[in-house]
């Protein structure tokens, strides 16, 4: 009885280790090559900010090789950068609060998670993106930032929410 729950359980955390849906890999690089099981990589994956139409962003993030990489078991280093950019008329479709969550993604089977949040700097009239990973017992520090400008695009000027 405890193994078809602990098997259940070990089944359920693997079905939560999937990509935010949103998110279109891009390609990837090997970084180290393992004699069992993928390699470890870089790998680049770009998501639309789901409140703001107009605005791209690009992750790059390493990923765990070998057997437990492949399993999804392996804990994925908090290495990982950030590029915003905009990539047509920018529309804010509703309001958000500073610091909202834009994108996240599970970086260990259970307790460390990779967030993308967004800001708005009023002053220069800017979205700022910060990612960084976090942990439920101890967090890292290692962080990446990338701001977009909201310009016209052509003769569209930007959109804010009402």
């Amino acid at each position: 009885m405890k193994r078809c729950w602990l098997g259940g359980l070990l089944s359920g955390a693997l079905i939560t280790l999937s990509v935010t849906p949103y998110a279109e890999e891009i390609g990837s690089v090997d970084t180290a090559f393992q004699w069992l099981g993928p390699n470890h990589k870089i790998v680049i994956e770009a998501f639309d900010d789901p409140k703001i139409d107009g605005v791209t962003c690009y992750v790059s993030r390493s990923q765990k090789g070998g057997v437990k990489g492949g399993l999804g078991l392996a804990e994925d280093t908090s290495d990982t950068s950030l590029a915003c950019r905009q990539t047509g008329p920018i529309n804010v479709k509703e309001k958000f609060k500073d610091g909202e969550e834009v994108f996240t993604e599970r970086r260990s089977l259970v307790f460390k998670k990779l967030r993308v949040v967004r800001f708005l700097h009023t002053q220069r009239n800017t979205l700022v993106y910060l990612v960084y990973s976090d942990k439920l017992i101890e967090g890292s520090p290692k962080n990446s930032l990338s701001a977009v400008a909201m310009m016209p695009w052509g003769n569209q000027p930007p959109k804010t929410a009402p």
